[in-house]
């Protein structure tokens, strides 16, 4: 599939090549002259127009002082087309052809969102969903103070939390196949990797939940001590309160137990939880 697309767009600059010598007309137009043309036409959504003339620009006038705004709007064609692969690589041409352009910030913006429209949903492969957050975590280091970085941070929180919905599904899956070991493993992941996402809680009270339905009472305990720290104001008090009234009534073995140490605040790690559980 993105063979096939770079393909044509290979086809076309050939096309753009074979063009810029046939009409004598075309061949005396000036770098503002040509510019002023292609932007007519990216303004009138004629996208595969405009991209003939700007990579003309890019190509015949390298050194102009359009040539940057011109490979930005070769990116932003292929972003009005939802052409987002090939949209992502001619932002990433702007950043590394151009990189003193004032057309930086805003192509690394839309070199994010590039590979934001293409994040599936969190059943399917998140490969895009990585670049995104590397792309937009990429616009908050070098330009902190942006107009837009506010925005970037409320996407990054967005696909965070699908990425830990991603490994809480799993998880629940898991723990319907009966194999606890690895639903601890995927509980940890989420609790680790995203803690400031709605899943982590919930991974939290699944944990202690599974723990008290294997009887392994002091760990149930530990953890929810564990998310009482972290989340004292949590939505999900009320079931954290419930599964501390069930650890009162069934887990009396440990009540004489000494309390869990200064490990009480972090969480354990995947491969302690998971070689418990069993």
């Amino acid at each position: 599939m993105v063979n096939r697309m770079i393909l044509g767009g290979l086809t076309a600059l050939a096309v753009v090549l074979a063009g810029c010598g046939s009409g004598e007309q075309t061949t005396t137009f000036s770098v503002e002259q040509r510019f002023a043309k292609a932007k007519a036409l990216f303004d009138n959504s004629d996208y595969l127009e405009a991209i003939n003339e700007f990579t003309v620009i890019t190509l015949q006038f390298q050194g102009s002082q359009f040539a940057g705004d011109a490979q930005y709007y070769l990116g932003e064609c292929r972003y009005g087309r939802r052409e987002y692969l090939l949209a992502a690589f001619e932002y990433g041409v702007l950043k590394r052809s151009y990189p003193a352009s004032p057309r930086v910030p805003d192509g690394q913006y839309k070199l994010a969102m590039s590979y934001y429209r293409l994040s599936p949903g969190s059943s399917l492969d998140q490969q895009y969903t990585k670049k995104a957050i590397d792309e937009f975590q990429s616009f908050i280091e070098y330009y902190p103070s942006h107009q837009l970085a506010a925005d970037v941070d409320a996407k990054i929180r967005e696909l965070n939390t699908k990425l830990a919905r991603k490994l809480y599904d799993a998880a629940r899956q898991y723990l319907i196949l009966e194999r606890y070991k690895a639903a601890m493993r995927y509980f940890d992941d989420v609790i680790e990797k995203y803690h400031d996402t709605e899943y982590a809680p919930l991974a939290y009270l699944d944990k202690v939940e599974v723990l008290i339905d294997r009887r392994r009472y002091l760990e149930a305990r530990d953890e929810l001590s564990r998310f009482m720290t972290r989340y004292p104001n949590s939505v999900f008090r009320r079931r954290a309160d419930q599964l501390q009234q069930r650890l009162q009534e069934e887990g009396k073995e440990w009540k004489n137990a000494p309390a869990a140490s200064s490990a009480v605040t972090a969480p354990l790690s995947s491969d302690q939880t998971a070689g418990r559980v069993k």
